[in-house]
Parts: C-alpha cells; structure tokens; sequence
C-alpha cells in the first residue's frame, strides 16, 4: 500500500483535510487531561462557625468581614470571630473551638474552651475563584484524600480506554471508533458539569477518560495511514502539538472564567465542530485493504486522486501488487507474547530500558505539566507556557532524529532534564521567576524524548514483536501518568520531592539509553536475529547491503506505518 503515497501524493490536498480535521479534535484531549488542574483547586478555608459573623480578629488586624480577612490569614493562625449573638469562637481548618467567657474580644485567650468538629461545612476564599468541586462538595480536611483520586483516577481511565479502543479499532476499522470516541468526549465533557455529587463526578470523568484516550490513540493510527512515509515524521510527531493547544486552552479558560461547571461546559464545547463533521471521514485506505475490502479501496482513490488533482487514474492491482493475498490460508505464523521482548540478555535489557523510557516520559511529562500551578507567580501563565514550550520540543525532537539520530537525541535530553530538576532544587523558594523558567526548560527536554520514544521503539523491534513491543511501552507510559499525580502530591512532604523523583529516573534512564543501539538510516529488521544483531558492526553491514532492496525498503515503510501510530 505505500506505493499509494507515490502516486497520489505523501501530504496532498486531502490528507491535509483530513490531517487538520481529526488533528484538532485532539486539542479536545488534552483539554480533558489537564483540566482538573482548576476543577479541583483547594482554596484557601477555614471552618464554619454556627450564626452570623460580627467581628472577625486576626493576630495583628480586625474586620467586619470574613472576605476582608482571607488576604492577611495564613493556614497556621486560627480566626478568631464574634457572632451577633455574642458567642466567640476560634476557627481552624478543620476544627473550631467556642470560648467559655464570652465577656472580652481578644486574639489571644487562655480560658477554657470547647471543642467542635466542622459539622456546619467551611468558608472558602472566594477572592480568586467563584466555586471548584472541592468548594462544591466540601473535599477539604478528612475528605482531601477524595480531591487527591480525582487525576489518577482519571489516568487510569485512560489506560484502560487506550487498550480497549485500540484493540476495537483494528477489529471495527479507525473511522467508527473516531466517531463514537469523539460523540462521547462531547456529551461526557458536557455531563461532567451537571454532576451531582463526588461519585457521579468521578464515574463520567472515568468515562471521559476512556474516549479521550480511545481518541487520541486512534487518531494517531488514522492519520499515518493517510499521510506518506515523506511527510509520516513531521506529521505524526505534530499531533502532540495539538494536544499542547489543549493545555493552552485550559489555561486561557481558567483565567476567564472561575466557576468550575461553566469552565467544564466552555471546555467541552471545543468538540462540537468535530463532532458536527466527523462521518464525513472516510476509512483509511490500509485498514480496508488488510480486510479484503478493494472496491472500497478503489473508490477512495478515486476520491484521493480527484481532491490531489492527478490527472493520470491508476488500478488498485497496478499499486498493490500482491492484492491477491489468499485470505482463506491458514495462518502458520507463531503467536508472540511478552516474554518474546526477552529473547535473550541483550532483549532483557533493550525492552528494559525502553520500558523506562517511556515510564519517564510520561511521568516526567505530567509531573511539570501538573506541578507547574505551585511554583509560584500566575499559576494561569504557568500552565500556558507549559503547553507553549512543547511545539518548538517537538520541532527540535524532528530535526534532531533525522540529523544526528534517535538515540543521540534522546539520551541527552533525558540527562539534561534531570540536570535541570537538580538545578531547581537549588534555586532559593523566593526566586520564583528563575523556578518557573527552569521548570519550561525541564518541560521542554522532556518533551522532546517523550515525543520521539514512539518512533524509536517500533525501530528496535522486529516485525514479527513491533506492535507488542510499542503497546507494552503504551502500557508503561500509561502507568507513568497515573503515578504523576501521587508524586505531585508529595510536595506536602517536600517541595522539591516531585523534581528529585523525576531526576533520579530520567539520569538513570538517560544513562541506560546510550546502550541502547542507534536506528538512523538502519533498515528496519524482520527477525529477532536480525534485531539481536543491531548495533553491532556486522549487523549494521548486513543491514545496510539490503537497503538496495526494494522488498526491505518497502518493508520498512509499512511497519513504520504500523507501529509508529500504535
């Protein structure tokens, strides 16, 4: 089939059509990935004393309001405040003490007192944001753990989404999961914001979850089948950029707008357009093929040859050779599974590292993204640059693996990330400018490894292991993101422990990553011989004496078709 490209063109008219359509349908998931960053922000609180507020006492000031207070109040002092009834009581955040002797306003009070659970809810600073699910539903003190699930178990979501849509869409074809997953981002975006209460929250995010991932992974698949092996690089590795407007957006979206179910609705409405246009995609030309279905196929290059205007029509048969593939053969094939990435020590220790690679990536990758709203300064222009700093990643991450090759690109970004996350926790807590500039940086090395890692895997394998090989490191990288949010949430015990976390792995991974062999140029291989033997010098003699070789070239383009989307 990639003698198709030839002919009708590697980025014609119409795959550009159908690469900017379904593309953008992809700044919808990372919308919904990092959207719970302003969803779930814990306000500053503190609890709700029974009646109406008089008078309200901070250590140094007084007020006549509770809302003229919460700029003055830190967590570590207790409020002390008047009811119009006379009662004093003391407010902590998850607790309140009532005076005895009610006789004499002061701070300070050595008396006796009486202690009470927050039993009529909290105040919540209300200065900087209108309502979130944990103003909404109370998620503070006994109950934080709650708010704290909220992202992982998003993630977790989308692994499971990732591995049932991708297994369906090579069963179903590539446009009916597109349509069904990009349905239920729109009417679960909108459904998220008409919750009624944590667990119904947390249940259709899950969902969202599932089709957001299901998108994501099948739009990758679909658009590199339709794009050449010319334009496949740039093309594919761009997709992440529009998952990098997504974060964008959320931020933009955050500064604006301050109640959360508003903000999830005017998030969720940036699906529609696909939505509205999406069944006027049609199938990908290999997925029709691989099953037998050649009117179809004929058909749609007919279409492609009249949107890409050439003028000279050509036969299915005189592209596709081999058409008359016997589908009714039996399959001799042996089936492969996991154990097969192991083949020998040399296997162990490439599928080891590999796994690392895109554990780290993803860890590392979440962990900026997410952790980017606590260092400081506007948490809002924080996130914004956090998406802006990936497109150029992903530019450098292209020119970087076509010049000097996968792994001399990835390896030293990995190294300089972790060399960034060492430089960060030397920087003084105050400085916050310098941390949020070499946390972009951090970002952006990340980016890059974490951007290239998809090509890369499918080169180290053979055919006969490339898709397993490629879907277990999808599986790693899925498990990278649901721990991203526990390492955040260890900055309650240190920090810096998000930075150090990630910079001891991408060292260790860097370092691991220079043993691994380099694929610029190389043929890809067919046999697990044939992949043992990479890196070594007779291997990569063997390898290139087959580049002349029409049969090798073209295997190489399918399975970079196929394993690159997976």
């Amino acid at each position: 089939m990639e003698h198709l490209f030839d002919y009708v063109g590697h980025f014609g008219r119409f795959q550009a059509y159908l690469y900017f359509a379904s593309a953008f349908q992809t700044i919808s998931c990372g919308i919904h990935y990092l959207a719970s960053v302003f969803i779930a922000v814990t306000p500053k609180f503190i609890c709700r004393a029974p009646g109406n507020i008089s008078t309200v006492l901070l250590p140094n000031a007084s007020t006549l309001r509770l809302e003229d207070a919460w700029e003055s109040w830190t967590s570590k002092d207790y409020l002390v405040v008047q009811q119009e009834n006379g009662d004093i009581w003391e407010l902590n955040q998850c607790s309140l003490l009532k005076r005895e002797d009610a006789s004499y306003l002061t701070y300070f009070y050595d008396g006796n007192k009486t202690l009470f659970s927050c039993s009529n809810g909290y105040h919540y600073d209300k200065s900087n944001l209108e309502s979130s699910i944990v103003t909404e539903w109370d998620l503070v003190c006994d109950r934080e753990w709650l708010a704290k699930l909220i992202q992982p178990i998003f993630m977790l979501g989308v692994l499971i989404g990732a591995v049932i849509f991708g297994d369906i869409a090579d069963r179903v074809g590539r446009r009916p999961i597109i349509w069904i997953t990009s349905t239920g981002q729109f009417l679960f975006g909108i459904a998220v914001a008409f919750t009624f209460d944590y667990y119904s929250f947390v249940i259709v995010r899950f969902l969202l979850a599932m089709v957001s991932s299901g998108y994501y992974v099948v739009v990758f698949v679909y658009l590199t089948e339709y794009v050449g092996i010319k334009a496949r690089t740039w093309a594919s590795m761009h997709v992440h950029a529009f998952f990098a407007v997504g974060v964008m957006i959320v931020s933009l979206v955050g500064f604006l707008v301050r109640t959360w179910w508003i903000y999830q609705i005017i998030l969720s409405l940036t699906t529609l357009p696909f939505v509205l246009c999406c069944w006027m995609l049609p199938e990908t030309p290999f997925w029709l093929y691989s099953q037998g279905k050649y009117k179809e196929v004929e058909k749609l290059i007919r279409t492609i040859e009249k949107w890409n205007k050439i003028s000279t029509p050509c036969k299915l048969s005189e592209l596709c050779p081999a058409q008359e593939t016997h589908v009714d053969q039996p399959n001799t094939l042996k089936n492969h599974n996991v154990l097969d990435l192991f083949y020998n020590w040399s296997f162990a220790r490439r599928t080891i590292t590999v796994w690392l690679i895109w554990f780290t990536g993803s860890l590392g990758y979440y962990v900026f993204a997410l952790n980017s709203v606590n260092l400081g300064g506007n948490e809002y222009l924080n996130l914004f640059l956090t998406g802006a700093v990936e497109i150029p990643s992903y530019i450098v991450a292209c020119l970087g693996m076509d010049k000097i090759g996968r792994r001399n690109t990835l390896a030293p970004f990995l190294i300089i990330s972790a060399v960034i996350c060492g430089v960060i926790m030397l920087i003084p807590q105050d400085h916050s400018t310098v941390t949020i500039a070499m946390s972009m940086a951090g970002k952006f090395s990340i980016a890059v490894a974490f951007g290239l890692i998809y090509l890369y895997t499918a080169e180290l394998y053979p055919t006969i292991v490339r898709s397993l090989a490629v879907g277990s490191g999808s599986m790693m990288c899925r498990i990278g993101s649901v721990v991203a949010p526990f390492c955040v949430y260890l900055t309650d015990v240190w920090i810096f422990m998000p930075q150090m976390l990630v910079g001891i792995m991408a060292f260790l991974t860097g370092i691991l990553t220079l043993t691994l062999p380099e694929t610029l140029g190389i043929p890809l291989t067919s046999t697990m011989e044939e992949a043992a033997e990479m890196g070594t010098t007779s291997g990569i003699t063997k390898r290139k004496a087959l580049t002349e070789s029409n049969g090798v070239v073209m295997e190489k383009l399918d399975q970079t078709t196929d394993n690159a989307a997976s």
